[in-house]
């Protein structure tokens, strides 16, 4: 905590505020106007706790390594000389003499994921005068963007469920604590919520505009560039989705039946191609490397760089090999889904994370049994089948690839509001959404 966090961070804010009262009213009707103010701010609230955890807690860590031994660096570039400061804002990651003297000390300076993020804080930090809690604040706004887009998106298709909606979309603790901050998270899972709203609007709603596509790719872009596994796992979830709800306007059963096949095959082939060439840029996230990958981030994470986030668990030994990989997928999905168990509380971190899971497993519980008789119906929703197959498969990846609950309760994030929005469709599917039911919410 600095004088300039002092100073700048409550004029910030009071921006972001009247920022907000101007536009509120276009992106909000009377039922969603009450989630508007208090989810952002859950998030700002949660940007600060988070510097507060890292600064007094974990004294130090990625989110300090991304500002104050990262986009500081570059400020400083700009402050000295802004030509300098250009050069390291699109550096390669290659050390040259002229920028040298600050690029040697940016951490993650050939990191080239982390220095996407790097990138960001640098150019809010020319608003912000480099103070971290005002940039973190900055950050904590892109990340609510997203995450009232993902609620729209849903919000639009059952109304009447609005306050179950807002509650996963805008309101899971973790997700507000660790997607808030200044953290490679925030941009991913705002990335997440702008590619879903622009996806529905493109090709289910059929709004098709330059700047929605635009929007998109700049979106898949970004997160990409940050964590390509994420692609690796939504680009199918979403092809499937599109597939299943156009699916569902050919009212003819024999014409269904002979696209089924066809669209199938279609779909399949666009999913692999698309994942192959997430694939392509990065030898690690190739379909033949994905075993390996796998074993060696696994390992690091629970030996080495992660081995201060919390404790260690292990789902049985990794061999390197896909097949091996697969072996542990129920472990893996339990792992991220329902873990940690209360009794494996090792710190004030892991209980929040340990009551969240615990609230999720019985939340889960109870859905799977009071619609028991419904769920081979619902699991036909489109809009299911898309939340329970991104919302899986992103639990499978993060679960063999994290063997540390302190770091797997900051990864898994993306997945809880498409699994608890999975969990709100099963129960409520096949009822009725009419206007009445809306305004018994009231």
């Amino acid at each position: 905590m600095e004088l300039r966090d002092l100073i700048v961070t409550p004029f910030l804010i009071v921006l972001v505020y009247v920022g907000a009262y101007l536009v509120y009213l276009r992106v909000t009707d009377d039922w969603t106007r009450r989630y508007f103010f208090p989810a952002l701010t859950a998030k700002i609230v949660g940007a600060l706790a988070l510097g507060f955890v890292y600064q007094f807690y974990y004294n130090g860590g990625d989110t300090y390594n991304f500002h104050t031994h990262g986009s500081r660096h570059i400020w400083r570039a700009f402050m000295d000389n802004p030509e300098t400061g250009f050069k390291l804002l699109f550096s390669n990651g290659k050390m040259h003499s002229d920028v040298y003297e600050y690029a040697s000390r940016i951490a993650f300076f050939r990191d080239a994921q982390s220095y996407v993020v790097i990138r960001i804080a640098a150019v809010f930090d020319l608003i912000t005068f480099s103070s971290y809690s005002a940039t973190a604040v900055l950050f904590s706004v892109v990340s609510f963007i997203g995450l009232w887009m993902l609620f729209r998106s849903f919000y639009e298709l059952a109304p009447e469920q609005h306050k179950w909606i807002a509650l996963a979309t805008l309101f899971i603790p973790s997700v507000v604590f660790w997607g808030s901050g200044l953290l490679k998270d925030t941009i991913t899972l705002a990335g997440l919520g702008v590619a879903t709203f622009c996806v529905k609007r493109i090709f289910l709603d059929r709004q098709f505009s330059i700047s929605r596509l635009i929007t998109l790719i700049i979106s898949f872009y970004l997160i990409f560039l940050i964590k390509k596994y994420i692609l690796l796992c939504y680009l199918p979830a979403v092809m499937v989705w599109v597939y299943a709800v156009n699916l569902t306007y050919i009212r003819s059963a024999m014409l269904k039946m002979l696209m089924f096949p066809v669209i199938t095959m279609l779909v399949a082939i666009l999913g692999y191609y698309a994942v192959a060439q997430v694939g392509k840029d990065d030898p690690r996230y190739a379909l033949e490397k994905l075993g390996s990958t796998a074993k060696l981030t696994a390992y690091d994470i629970a030996y080495q760089t992660g081995r201060d986030a919390g404790s260690t668990y292990s789902l049985g030994e990794l061999d390197g090999s896909f097949g091996g990989m697969m072996k542990l997928a129920p472990q893996a999905v339990n792992v991220s889904l329902f873990r940690p168990y209360l009794w494996e509380v090792r710190n004030p971190l892991m209980l929040m994370s340990a009551l969240e899971s615990t609230a999720l497993l019985v939340l889960t519980l109870y859905v799977l049994v009071a619609r028991r008789r419904m769920i081979t119906r619902s699991l036909a929703n489109p809009h299911v089948i898309f939340c329970l197959v991104f919302s899986i498969t992103f639990a499978f990846a993060v679960g063999v690839s994290s063997f540390n609950f302190g770091t797997l309760s900051r990864y898994k994030i993306p997945l809880l509001p498409f699994y608890t929005l999975m969990l709100i469709q099963l129960y409520f599917v096949n009822r009725p959404s009419t206007v009445d039911a809306l305004e018994r919410t009231e």
